[in-house]
């Protein structure tokens, strides 16, 4: 069956063109009669616009709008499958797009999402200036996932990248490693609390502490470790997130390390790609599914509500152990 347009709306209403295009838009120079056979025409013809349509012209709209920062980082896809779940029991429908993991064009996907007139939206990872976050909040509610923030118009959902930090430290010298590198995330979202946290733990373990600047990307894991094999490579390394630890154990093997035996690995995130049985990565668990659905209640108690204080999630992580850690071999 071809696509149905907005003239076989038209037909089906028994008006024109023109009066579709006006309740589309949500004019209120249409009568409420004509309006109504508009929308029940769009319905029954499955014309795309109609679930749009409809919150334009009830003035209440039942799109959440979703802007992720990485659509290469599974990671994400695990927070939307729980926000998108929380949402469609709610009645709501997610609009996504993504920025990748860059200002300016983040700055245009928020742009494209309030144009749709969402009942709010929810940023994953953004690497906005708070300026611009601070602009949309008053036209809309958001939620930031992965992102501080201390304005009292948006909500916030993290794990405690201190706490997990300290968690793989901790754990590596457990094992008796005392040469810890860590590959840090950069300008990434949440990349200075995990800085913070190894540097805390390294302190308070009496270990000197070496901080290669990385991103959340395979790409930039593999290029920490070449810059970690001069002079020596560490015992072991913590990696900014799941996706970059996978790079970096790639390029140890290539440079003829075995991983855990030369240099253990640890990640975070623990996306479905770290429990892989041929990666077996140790990895800090942040609750994917926890913090979508805690994302979009957040949205909808404003939505709903109309909640005005500020909602401060902060989730206590977990290490998972696998099989990429293990006791330093002796050099």
């Amino acid at each position: 069956m071809p696509r149905p347009t907005i003239q076989d709306v038209a037909a089906r209403a028994g008006v024109s063109r023109a009066l579709v295009s006006l309740v589309m838009r949500g004019s209120p120079k249409v009568s409420e009669r004509r309006r109504e056979a508009v929308l029940r025409a769009a319905d029954e013809l499955g014309y795309s616009p109609h679930l749009m349509a409809r919150s334009l012209a009830s003035r209440t709209s039942h799109v959440l709008g979703v802007m992720v920062s990485d659509l290469h980082n599974p990671f994400w896809a695990e927070v939307v499958d729980g926000l998108d779940a929380r949402a469609r029991a709610a009645g709501f429908e997610l609009v996504i797009n993504t920025g990748g993991r860059s200002p300016a064009r983040e700055r245009q996907a928020l742009t494209g999402l309030l144009s749709f007139r969402p009942a709010g939206i929810a940023l994953l990872g953004p690497v906005l200036p708070a300026a611009a976050i601070s602009a949309a909040a008053a036209h809309t509610p958001l939620v930031l996932v992965s992102r501080s923030s201390r304005l009292s118009t948006v909500d916030t959902v993290n794990d405690d990248g201190r706490v997990g930090s300290a968690l793989a430290v901790d754990h590596l010298v457990s094992l008796g490693h005392k040469e810890i590198a860590h590959i840090d995330g950069g300008n990434g979202s949440q990349s200075a609390p995990r800085r913070t946290g190894y540097l805390a733990a390294m302190r308070r373990h009496g270990l000197p502490p070496r901080v290669v600047r990385g991103e959340y990307t395979e790409a930039a894991g593999a290029a920490a470790v070449r810059q970690l094999l001069e002079p020596a490579p560490p015992t072991a390394v913590l990696a900014a997130n799941d996706l970059n630890a996978v790079g970096a154990i790639s390029a140890l093997e290539a440079a003829g390390l075995s991983v855990p035996r030369d240099v253990s690995v640890v990640g975070y995130d623990n996306t479905w790609l770290a429990a892989l049985r041929h990666v077996a990565l140790t990895t800090v668990d942040q609750p994917r599914d926890e913090m979508g659905q805690l994302a979009a209640t957040a949205l909808l108690q404003r939505v709903r509500d109309g909640r005005a204080d500020p909602a401060r999630h902060l989730l206590a992580p977990r290490l998972v152990v696998r099989r990429t850690t293990a006791a330093p071999r002796r050099r």
